[in-house]
């Protein structure tokens, strides 16, 4: 595959860039690492019978089985991204691989409940290190021109991992055993590991030293506030250790903002990322996006076990509407994306997200008996509002900063997007309780219809926050603005670099010196 628009006579037509070799198999690579990491959010759910079965422990016990993996994943995220911009983007990548897959043989080899929480927690941080940097070197490996359909891609082969994640643990743990939730991806890391150290570019950020105090600040604040949130429900909200965590959490997050504006000197997120409207439009969409969704999903897939009365494997099949065609919708929307600017399709996929959870709602609350026939067209609805919203905020995040940034910009998308789900969760979950929902058949759909009302709502409001997204005009003409001060301010940072980017990206490899290292 070559580059269309090399050579190209005067007055013909220009045809965009292809993907090229490398740009195929970054897409390959990262779309497969983040299948994973996302798989795991959800996978173990359906598998703690089994597990409680075999190894034992109580309640809490299996609760901290999916909080480890949670609770590691959020909270390190942002720090992960830092560590690929110090040390190589390749190098993290490959290195959050290697503990992940290591993580997941010792989960599946665990004799205890203790031993496959640390191994969940494990999982956990390779998953953080690695996965904010798959849109880093997607990014670097893609041309601009082409990133709206690889992104596309990429979102919908994680939605895959997401909307699956029930009915391949179900599946694994009916079949074969509960082992198999995590001997699955041994073999998938163990070949990814090679690939990506052989075909991605290396590649690293501008900022030639760690934030340490930026670092401890914002893991410590985003452990409070995600432990608070995993155990309000469990705990109590007014609990002693849930009150303590999310306080504590919300002050060491300020104390984080104040140190970046005034007092790091090389800060891990510059807060005037957030003065870019892109930039903070697309994070705070993706928060309450992530709020309003994952809570429902987290309702709907025990609504069907609890009230349709099916295994966890017959559950997972009929959320296949909702995977299936955003594997279709994923791909269009970036390439449309590419074509008319994402604008209008991000707030057209909150919007129908947003529809379909309130379709969901009222037609089992209006059935009076449970049927799964009606509710397709609303969970149809949900799996392309997704599909839609992920493909082109991608896009969206990476453009609004300049290169060097991309690996923080992604572990911050991503790290406010978990505290969204986990959030969410929480929030959904507070409201069944409330209206009286106890997890049993009788009271079940009544009070998940509030619970799905509010994520419709939160959702809708995820929408107006789109609204400030710019045009595509005006996103272009941002984009072209910012590629131009990038070229002609900060050149003492620059020289500064220049030395430490030549050894980061010599060819030792044979692979070609990333864009971003070459203009140092």
């Amino acid at each position: 595959m070559t580059d269309n628009t090399a050579g190209s006579a005067p007055g013909s037509t220009v045809e965009k860039p292809a993907l090229g070799r490398t740009g195929v198999w970054t897409l390959v690579i990262t779309a497969l690492a983040g299948f994973m990491a996302a798989l795991d959010n959800l996978v173990v759910t359906t598998a703690l019978p089994s597990i409680r079965e075999e190894l034992g422990g109580g309640l809490s016990d299996l609760e901290w089985t999916v909080s480890a993996y949670t609770l590691s994943f959020a909270v390190l995220l942002m720090f992960g991204a830092a560590l690929g911009d110090r040390f190589g983007r390749r190098r993290m990548f490959v290195i959050g691989l290697t503990l992940f897959t290591a993580g997941s043989a010792a989960a599946a080899l665990s004799p205890g409940i203790g031993e496959l929480i640390a191994a969940r927690a494990v999982q956990g941080v390779g998953a953080a290190v690695s996965m904010p940097l798959t849109l880093t070197l997607l990014t670097a490996a893609i041309p601009a021109a082409r990133r709206g359909v690889a992104f596309g891609i990429w979102a919908g082969v994680n939605g895959l991992a997401v909307a699956t994640g029930p009915l391949i643990g179900g599946t694994l743990t009916e079949q074969f055993s509960w082992q198999w939730i995590f001997w699955v991806n041994v073999p998938v890391g163990v070949l990814l590991v090679p690939l990506a150290a052989l075909k991605l570019r290396e590649s690293r950020g501008a900022s030639p030293a760690l934030d340490v105090v930026g670092t401890v600040l914002v893991s410590l604040g985003l452990f409070g506030v995600v432990l608070g949130l995993i155990r309000g429900n469990p705990d109590g909200w007014t609990s002693p250790l849930v009150l303590g965590a999310l306080g504590g959490g919300v002050l060491l997050l300020i104390a984080f903002v104040r140190y970046e504006q005034r007092g790091a000197e090389h800060p891990m997120l510059p807060m005037r990322l957030f003065r870019n409207r892109t930039f903070t439009a697309v994070n705070a969409s993706g928060l309450l996006m992530s709020l309003g969704i994952f809570g429902s999903i987290f309702l709907i897939s025990q609504h069907l076990q609890t009230v349709g009365g099916y295994t966890p494997q017959e559950a997972g099949v009929r959320m296949l509407p909702w995977t299936g065609v955003g594997l279709v919708v994923a791909p269009v929307a970036g390439l449309l994306a590419d074509r008319f600017g994402g604008r209008s399709i991000v707030i057209g996929g909150l919007v129908l997200q947003g529809v379909g959870l309130a379709l969901y709602a009222a037609v089992n609350v209006g059935l009076g008996h449970y049927a799964y026939g009606p509710v397709v067209p609303a969970v149809v609805m949900c799996g392309m509002g997704m599909s839609m919203y992920f493909a082109p905020t991608a896009a969206m995040v990476m453009d609004s900063v300049r290169p060097e940034e991309q690996g923080i910009a992604s572990g911050a998308n991503n790290a406010l997007r978990e505290v969204g789900g986990a959030l969410g969760v929480a929030v959904l979950a507070a409201v069944f309780s409330e209206q009286g929902g106890d997890g049993m058949a009788g009271t079940f759909v009544h009070a998940m219809a509030p619970a799905l009302y509010v994520g419709a709502a939160v959702l809708l409001a995820a929408g107006a926050c789109a609204l400030l997204l710019p045009g595509r005009a005006k996103r272009a003409a941002a984009a072209a603005e910012s590629a131009e001060r990038a070229a002609v301010i900060e050149p003492a940072e620059r020289a500064e670099g220049a030395e430490r980017d030549e050894a980061a990206t010599a060819p030792e490899d044979g692979q070609p010196v990333p864009a971003e290292a070459s203009k140092a």
